[in-house]
């Protein structure tokens, strides 16, 4: 290979290091000497976001291989990348658990018989153990991706060359590795939908006991896809436009992911829609309060039509031209707006519980730099991981072997 791919600059290394160090800074000081419960629902947050971007950008490699996409081969190995924050979401996890006091409000509601489900040693059991299959899938997937990279591009990480050293002593079987990667391709896909529903129920539904509904898990999993593969897309248009790395897409691949992008936009939109048709239909009066707090009594309705401007209403008037999904630029823009309104969406969902009587939307400074915080930790695993294994960003024109 005559590409190459140059170090990091020391700039983007002190960026990614300031902003970690500003959000841990933040959520520290607010614990010790400010406002806990408003930094403990900020990371709650920011946990939902950021490991659910991680979880649906993961997806996209494990769709594509499931579906055997062609197209998809550079996207698929960049997709992997988001599998380094998965050891840092599952410490963020741990950490709710000295929440307990600020976050989960059902502790001292009269919970109607639903004591079982709302116990607090169980929903961190439960929710411990399904992030631990979600991510052990994750990784075992990725173990077997690794060795068709490595195999074919060389490595050179430590982590490529411990895993080129053990594979030389015992060498595996392409026909095996091939059938074993298709199936934690599809048990990743599984867990995926099984585990986010879960969060979603025991994470955000149950903030607000005395409501539910049984679309909310899809709802969850589905968002998750919608920032995964727009997260996905910023990754992988910041790489082509920079001249510091070989990593470079055709028009017709981000135009190709670009209508994923736009179809989940609908389907996210159609989970959105179908809350309040169910409840309609079914003339489920004892569930209309949860939407009417949302969407109809201020400051939240404000907030309510933001969020639906801007991951639905935005993005699909715009993601109707075939051309603006081949402008890496354009879509950069795109994407980070739809995140950004996803982020306000957790608040939207979690905001009434926490902030019953206000009149303003409780999003100021302290939100935003616990969120740059957790935007470090994921900017800084993915760099992390693409020091270790760089070789994905120098394309191949031969096709893969897997």
């Amino acid at each position: 290979m005559t590409k190459t791919i140059q170090r990091k600059p020391l700039w983007l290394l002190a960026c990614i290091s300031l902003l970690t160090a500003a959000g841990v800074g933040t959520f520290g000081s607010q614990l010790i000497t400010g406002d806990p419960g408003r930094a403990w629902q900020a990371y709650l947050i920011n946990f939902l976001l950021f490991s659910a971007i991680a979880h649906g950008a993961v997806l996209f490699s494990t769709l594509m291989r499931a579906v055997k996409a062609r197209w998809s081969g550079p996207l698929a190995d960049l997709a992997e990348a988001f599998t380094a924050f998965f050891p840092v979401s599952f410490f963020l996890f741990l950490g709710l658990f000295w929440s307990k006091d600020h976050l989960f409000v059902w502790l001292t509601h009269n919970l109607h018989g639903k004591e079982v489900w709302l116990n607090l040693q169980f929903l961190f059991f439960r929710d411990i153990a399904g992030l631990f299959i979600l991510y052990g899938t994750g990784f075992a997937y990725l173990y077997h991706a690794l060795w068709f990279k490595i195999k074919k591009r060389g490595g050179t990480g430590s982590i490529a060359q411990s895993l080129t050293k053990k594979w030389k002593k015992q060498p595996p079987d392409d026909e095996k590795y091939n059938k074993r990667m298709t199936v934690f391709a599809y048990l990743y896909m599984l867990s995926f939908a099984l585990v986010l529903s879960l969060l979603g129920y025991d994470l955000v539904m149950s903030m607000d006991p005395n409501w539910h509904s049984t679309l909310f898990g899809p709802y969850c999993f589905v968002k998750a896809i919608y920032i995964g593969f727009g997260a996905l897309i910023i990754l992988a248009a910041v790489l082509h436009l920079s001249h510091r790395t070989p990593f470079r897409l055709k028009s017709s691949q981000f135009h190709d992911i670009g209508k994923l992008f736009f179809a989940f936009c609908l389907v996210w939109a159609d989970f959105f829609y179908v809350q309040f048709v169910v409840i309609w239909y079914g003339n489920i009066s004892e569930e209309t309060a949860y939407i009417i707090k949302r969407t109809m009594t201020p400051p939240w309705n404000g907030l309510a039509w933001v969020v639906f401007f801007a991951c639905f209403i935005g993005p699909f008037l715009i993601l109707l031209n075939k051309k603006i999904k081949m402008v890496p630029v354009a879509m950069i823009f795109i994407c980070s707006a739809v995140i950004a309104g996803m982020w306000l969406e957790h608040f939207l969902l979690l905001g009434p519980v926490y902030h019953p009587d206000v009149i303003a939307v409780p999003v100021g400074w302290l939100e935003i730099l616990i969120a740059m915080g957790f935007f470090g930790l994921l900017a800084g695993s993915l760099m992390l991981y693409l020091d270790q294994f760089p070789e994905v960003l120098i394309i191949s024109e031969e096709k893969e072997t897997a």
